[in-house]
């Protein structure tokens, strides 16, 4: 089986994350998945940014779903960057694409998008929410999901069979064999998170894991190689 390295918010280490000067960026050094979060504005736009609010990644301030489109799109999100739509991403690249879904509000937006363009074969759907997981997996046929997980235990291998979700998505720092071990007898796939050394991509290869997210393109480049 291939290992994937999977471009976290694009290549967020080196361009302005969740951008798409970042996305085309991963693409062109050749990652085999791109990942992005998607959150709504007050007016219902389906936009890519990973914070609930603009504080830290563009010169504004407040939440996400009390600012209008237009009023995003005013934003510099670093590099004279603007927060895309969702759909601006689909046209910039070819790459296929994880998306996040932080906001559970945005699992009705974003299935309209993917069945409006055919993209279940693009697009693989991830959340930390176990709701927004069985929300478009009923909304979306045929779509793969990932449950995404920062501290966990044992159990993240029963909740993401609950909701029918393909794959695992884990923080490395709290990954063990124990949990591998029974994910593979559940037939998950397993990604870990965040790659951006050599010792966690020899953990990741060590413990067999399907790819790992990084914030650094050279990952793909060294990762052949490592075993």
């Amino acid at each position: 089986m291939n290992f994937l390295t999977i471009g976290h918010r694009g290549v967020m280490g080196v361009e302005p994350e969740n951008t798409l000067r970042s996305f085309v960026a991963a693409q062109e050094a050749g990652l085999d998945v791109i990942e992005l979060d998607l959150h709504l504005s007050k007016d219902g736009a389906l936009v890519v940014m990973h914070d609930a609010d603009v504080d830290r990644t563009t010169d504004g301030a407040g939440p996400i779903a009390d600012k209008t489109l237009a009023e995003l799109r005013a934003l510099d999100a670093g590099r004279g960057e603007r927060i895309p739509l969702f759909e601006e991403v689909l046209d910039a690249v070819r790459a296929p694409l994880q998306a996040e879904i932080k906001d559970t509000r945005a699992a009705r937006a974003l299935a309209e998008v993917m069945n409006e363009r055919d993209l279940a074969e693009r697009v693989e759907v991830s959340s930390f929410h176990d709701e927004a997981i069985a929300e478009i997996a009923r909304l979306v046929p045929g779509v793969r999901t990932a449950l995404v997980a920062s501290r966990y235990g044992t159990d993240v291998v029963d909740r993401a069979v609950a909701v029918g979700a393909a794959t695992l998505c884990l923080n490395i720092r709290r990954l063990t064999l124990e949990i591998v071990e029974r994910a593979r007898k559940a037939d998950l796939r397993i990604f870990g998170w965040t790659v951006n050394t050599q010792d966690h991509l020899r953990l990741v290869r060590a413990l067999g894991l399907d790819g790992a997210t990084t914030d650094y393109p050279e990952i793909k480049r060294t990762g052949r190689f490592t075993a």
